[in-house]
């Protein structure tokens, strides 16, 4: 059966997909989308192209293919991507803002919860269990996305040399080289005209620039939520590669620059990060809410917080949407030119070897706690693997194991 076209009924015709429908798939994908960017990517896949049958294997790949090429989160921008060739304008704002809504609300939470208790024993039993978990996650999401991609040889070789590409201290866009075809004529809202072009540019370029203009005038060009609105569309706009590229940029300036957290804060943040769904780069929330809150911003720290996880969460995802919404048009009308470099399977399979890069950032920091010099953390070690054996072998819930390691950090407490 052809999966080419929007949602088909039983016989066959074209049934369009409804806004209320699509409203609620978003909302739901940002509820349960864990596993960073190759998961959701597959997860979009899954439930877009193969189950709902709401989008062709050529249109998502097109898009996918868009969105690996530009700066910030690509599944993000895949979800904005999707939603505006559904239903325009209202559709792409509504995928993208829902993709992210609910993991600025826990990450929301978490953070506060952070302040008022990360530093409380049971505080940090909790992260202890936490941490682990966070790293099993990302070697399922490499496993997982292993099983469907190595297939080959050569993939093999291109995740090898992705791996050693980061241990050497690349970055990730090289492995973004694709155009990939799809004859289905384009909806009507979806053709690229000058003007439209022109508009949807004004438009986000005016939003952004009275947003940061208006912190300035209010509080000044020196204020802590002034300079988070520059650096963080600096980021959005400087730094390709997802959320693998831009954590260690952020990071750096976060605590070294600006000292809005600690390294070790920072540690914390990525696990809680991690540990909920939507995009990594959503991390940027608890950046945002513990520069806020430790310089109690606009008189109140959990205020202060909140005001800047929300200012830091709009300037790093204002500059996606208005990629899609201008920039989409105009990449729809190159769906017709032939195939200009190698297969998606190649992108993919250079993602495992970003993905386990990642998996040993958080291996390192989650066993050698007091660094090289110091005996592993073998309690660590082990809840690591059993975490993993869970998620791997068991297939256990992502809820699940974390709890049941959280649990065991609780119970390590107890005994200790």
């Amino acid at each position: 059966m052809s999966t080419d076209g929007p949602h088909l009924d039983p016989a066959g015709a074209r049934a369009p997909v409804s806004f209320r429908q699509a409203l609620k798939f978003w909302f739901w994908l940002g509820c349960i989308s864990f596993g960073g960017p190759a998961a959701q990517i597959a997860l979009m896949h899954e439930e877009l192209v193969v189950r709902r049958r709401w989008i062709s294997e050529k249109r998502y790949l097109h898009a996918l293919h868009y969105c690996m090429l530009l700066p910030g989160p690509e599944a993000q921008q895949l979800a904005t991507y999707t939603g505006w060739l559904l239903h325009g304008t209202r559709g792409g704002i509504a995928a993208g803002a829902l993709f992210v809504l609910p993991s600025l609300v826990l990450l929301v939470l978490l953070s506060w919860a952070y302040t008022a208790w990360g530093s409380h024993p049971w505080g940090q039993a909790l992260l202890w269990g936490l941490k682990p978990a966070v790293t099993a996650l990302v070697v399922q999401a490499a496993y997982r996305l292993g099983l469907r991609t190595l297939k080959e040889r050569w993939l093999w070789g291109v995740a090898v040399l992705s791996l050693l590409g980061m241990l050497w201290g690349l970055s990730f866009p090289w492995s973004r080289q694709a155009w990939l075809n799809d004859d289905t004529p384009p909806p009507a809202h979806t053709r690229y005209s000058p003007p439209r072009l022109l508009r949807a540019l004004g438009l986000g370029l005016g939003l952004w620039a009275l947003s940061l203009g208006l912190l300035a005038l209010l509080l000044g060009l020196g204020h802590t939520l002034t300079q988070m609105g520059g650096f963080f569309t600096q980021a959005a706009l400087l730094t390709f590669g997802g959320a693998y590229a831009v954590l260690p940029y952020v990071t750096q300036a976060a605590v070294d620059q600006y000292g809005w957290l600690t390294a070790s804060q920072m540690m914390d943040g990525l696990a809680l990060g991690e540990s909920t769904p939507g995009p990594l780069i959503m991390v940027v929330a608890f950046v945002g809410f513990l520069g806020g809150h430790s310089q109690a911003l606009l008189g109140h720290p959990v205020l202060g917080g909140v005001v800047a996880a929300c200012v830091v969460t709009w300037f790093t995802f204002l500059p996606s949407f208005v990629f899609i919404l201008a920039g989409g048009p105009l990449v729809e009308s190159t769906r017709q030119m032939p195939s200009l470099a190698g297969p998606l399977q190649g992108i993919m399979a250079a993602v495992i070897g970003v993905i386990v890069h990642l998996a040993g950032v958080f291996a390192r920091q989650t066993w050698l706690p007091g660094g090289w010099h110091m005996l592993p953390d073998l309690g660590a070690v082990a809840l690591t693997v059993l975490a993993t054996w869970l998620l791997i072998k068991r297939q256990m819930g992502v809820a699940s194991v974390l709890g049941v390691c959280t649990a065991l950090g609780l119970v390590r407490l107890f005994f200790n």
